[in-house]
């Protein structure tokens, strides 16, 4: 299975903002997340926006802002992030422009689509703050710190 762009650039953002937790001067904005990040400052935006929307993290606007990690986001479950992310779509569309001519017998959506449950169970135990434990969290922080 592949991740969007925006489920992994969510998963990093929300890493980053767990280890900035222990160091407050190296609170991220979002224009510092993306420079770190190498993606377009508009995509780390609405990733923000969403993650913001799910209640994850806090957004401060002006001298002094930046982007925080709240209580629910330090507890989140990967599984659910992704799920949040990804939406519950097939992995395979079958019902397209050009509908599968299988799809009335087939066994390979069904298949398909319990594999992607599985997926998401396995990661579902997994929170923000188990992914950023040593040797991760601080290897993070040295990598994306603010820059001078």
């Amino acid at each position: 299975m592949r991740l969007l762009r925006s489920t992994d650039l969510a998963l990093r953002v929300l890493m980053r903002l767990a280890v900035a937790d222990e160091n407050p001067e190296t609170t991220p904005t979002t224009r510092e997340v993306a420079a770190a990040m190498e993606v377009p400052y508009t995509h780390a935006a609405k990733v923000v926006a969403e993650l913001q929307h799910l209640g994850l993290l806090a957004a401060r606007r002006g001298r002094g802002g930046g982007l925080a990690l709240t209580e629910q986001g330090r507890t989140a479950s990967v599984g659910g992030l992704v799920r949040a992310f990804e939406g519950d779509g097939d992995v395979v569309d079958c019902e397209g422009a050009t509908p599968c001519p299988l799809n009335s017998a087939c066994r390979l959506r069904g298949a398909l689509r319990r594999a992607q449950e599985a997926f998401f169970v396995s990661l579902d135990p997994i929170t923000i703050t188990d992914i950023v434990r040593e040797p991760t969290g601080p290897l993070l922080l040295g990598i994306s710190g603010r820059p001078e």
